[in-house]
């Protein structure tokens, strides 16, 4: 089941998606999903019903909302021509951590007034995998486990990379890492690894052979059905062990 709803927050309103089990089946548990650069889209919904009907409330929130209207975007595509490329680029940087993560107060608060009151975990896909991870280290007491799949930057020398939040990390992390992918080369997979021992976090980074930069999402062209079946795999055991 799925339905538009409007969250309010410091800078203004966000649209999101909410999607609960399609059987109906009552939940205290929620999901936060973190977009990818293309915004919130059919083939992202698809993917939040698939973890809602696992047993969740669901919400895919526009992080892109202070720019609202954007796009749409054809992920096949978008950054292959200057011109899209160029907003979309422009909305990812005007998008920062820090303003994700101070939206994420409000996204919480969301899932708990759909009766998401128990834990809750976030899951992110290229821009929202460092997203995902940022909020459950602001936000330690109610996500419980974090995921990042094909996630660009997690371990950059930017002040905001966050594996620099790896000490206030108390959620199970799972890193879903695409066998080639210039946004997250093997030096970043190390520092993140590091990052994340030290600070004592139970973690998992899974390096998936073969797979390119986006291979879980349907509507992109490097997506790989048999790759994302065992995303969703691992992505629900996470879920279920830890939530």
């Amino acid at each position: 089941m799925q339905r538009q709803i409007d969250i309010t927050t410091a800078d203004g309103t966000a649209k999101a998606e909410l999607l609960s089990p399609s059987s109906g089946a009552s939940t205290d548990k929620g999901v936060i999903v973190y977009m990818d650069a293309f915004g919130p889209r059919e083939a992202l919904y698809w993917m939040a019903q698939r973890i809602a009907d696992a047993g969740y409330h669901v919400l895919v929130p526009d992080l892109f909302y202070r720019a609202a209207p954007y796009g749409p975007f054809d992920a096949k595509t978008a950054f292959a021509q200057d011109d899209t490329r160029a907003q979309l680029m422009g909305l990812m940087g005007a998008t920062t951590q820090a303003l994700t993560a101070r939206d994420s107060e409000t996204f919480i608060e969301a899932l708990t007034a759909q009766g998401a009151t128990g834990a809750l975990g976030t899951v992110g896909y290229c821009m929202g995998g460092g997203r995902a991870i940022a909020a459950a280290a602001h936000y330690p007491d109610r996500i419980k486990a974090a995921a990042s799949f094909h996630g660009g930057n997690l371990a950059s020398e930017a002040e905001d990379s966050p594996h620099r939040l790896a000490d206030r990390l108390k959620a199970r992390v799972y890193v879903g890492v695409a066998g080639v992918d210039n946004s997250f080369p093997p030096a970043q997979s190390a520092r993140l690894a590091e990052a994340l021992r030290v600070g004592g976090v139970d973690h998992t980074i899974e390096n998936y052979v073969g797979m390119e930069h986006g291979w879980t999402v349907p509507d992109q062209g490097i997506y790989d059905e048999a790759g994302s079946e065992r995303h969703f795999k691992r992505l629900l055991t996470l879920f279920e062990e830890a939530l």
